[in-house]
């Protein structure tokens, strides 16, 4: 009997690469993480400082030096596989073999989302570079002064024709609260006490699914509450996206990240790409077990990057 002509184990892998790279390049992740390449077991990001004021030339070029801080992120080896019995490859004739493969790409996709996600829904107990708490109510660096992007929100304060509750707002409250963090990620200073995010046009909301339907009016209808033109789908320049995610456990607040910038909130770091390998067509696993198997692996690893392109906002 001979094996399924339409199926090699090369199909198979060519059939994953190509899933998982038009899996990868899509989702709101990548608009708020930057990826590094490491080489090592770990690998420590340096946040210098701001650069140094330009000042009137007095007889010398002022030389000033960068504050130094600092965050390490250590790589994680990941794994996964399969096995597929050889009779099943010969009879497959309705595709079902690679939908598994399929699905085992949008897995392997989505464990990049997952790790990012778990860190954000984590994060205002996750130390970054500068010693807070990534969402943090205290950040101070140099002469910034003391700056939250942990806000507090009494939506039932908030101008609207309709109020809701913390875990089911309106949407004149979610609009509310999303303004609170523009405003917050644009007031940011740095080191030297300048605003650090003056060109910020791009900002990427990410609420948890009980924010979903009032989050969507908020950022996307013209029009609200008693007929109020809605100003944050018409703010000329800027551009603010939705995306809410089922692994958030928040349930009355949301993020707003900075989405356009040199710095990205979230590291993604990568030692490896994911790499499929196979013990198939005349292997010991074939002779011996009657099947092939196809294992997953990479290194990788998430942390906390950018404070200042992110805020968190929590109603009450």
């Amino acid at each position: 009997m001979s094996k399924n002509k339409g199926l090699s184990s090369r199909a198979i892998i060519g059939t994953f690469y190509q899933r998982l790279e038009e899996i990868m390049s899509e989702g709101w992740i990548n608009d708020i993480s930057a990826t590094f390449e490491s080489d090592q077991d770990s690998e420590t990001y340096k946040w210098l400082g701001a650069a140094p004021l330009m000042t009137e030339w007095k007889g010398s070029r002022i030389i000033d030096g960068l504050r130094e801080n600092g965050i390490t992120i250590e790589n994680i080896h990941w794994a996964n596989g399969i096995g597929i019995p050889i009779s099943w490859i010969r009879r497959d004739k309705t595709g079902q073999i690679m939908r598994q493969i399929d699905d085992l790409a949008v897995s392997a996709a989505n464990h990049k989302h997952e790790l990012i996600v778990d860190m954000l829904d984590g994060a205002e107990a996750l130390v970054c570079y500068d010693g807070q708490y990534f969402f943090d109510t205290d950040h101070s660096e140099g002469e910034s002064g003391t700056q939250s992007n942990d806000l507090s929100v009494d939506i039932s304060a908030l101008p609207a024709s309709v109020h809701g509750s913390t875990t089911s707002p309106s949407a004149e409250e979610v609009r509310g609260m999303v303004t609170a963090c523009i405003k917050a990620i644009k007031g940011f200073k740095d080191d030297r006490g300048r605003p650090m995010n003056r060109s910020a046009r791009n900002f990427t909301v990410v609420v948890p699914n009980g924010y979903l339907d009032a989050a969507m009016a908020a950022i996307y209808n013209p029009i609200l509450g008693g007929g109020d033109t809605n100003f944050l789908p018409n703010m000329p320049n800027y551009n603010i996206t939705l995306a809410d995610d089922s692994g958030l456990s928040w349930t009355d607040k949301l993020c707003v990240f900075r989405s356009d910038g040199q710095a990205a909130p979230v590291i993604w770091q990568q030692e490896t790409e994911p790499q499929m390998k196979a013990k198939a067509e005349g292997s010991e696993e074939e002779f011996d077990n009657d099947r092939w198997t196809f294992g997953l692996d990479y290194w990788a690893n998430c942390g906390p990057g950018f404070w200042q392109h992110a805020c968190m906002a929590t109603a009450t």
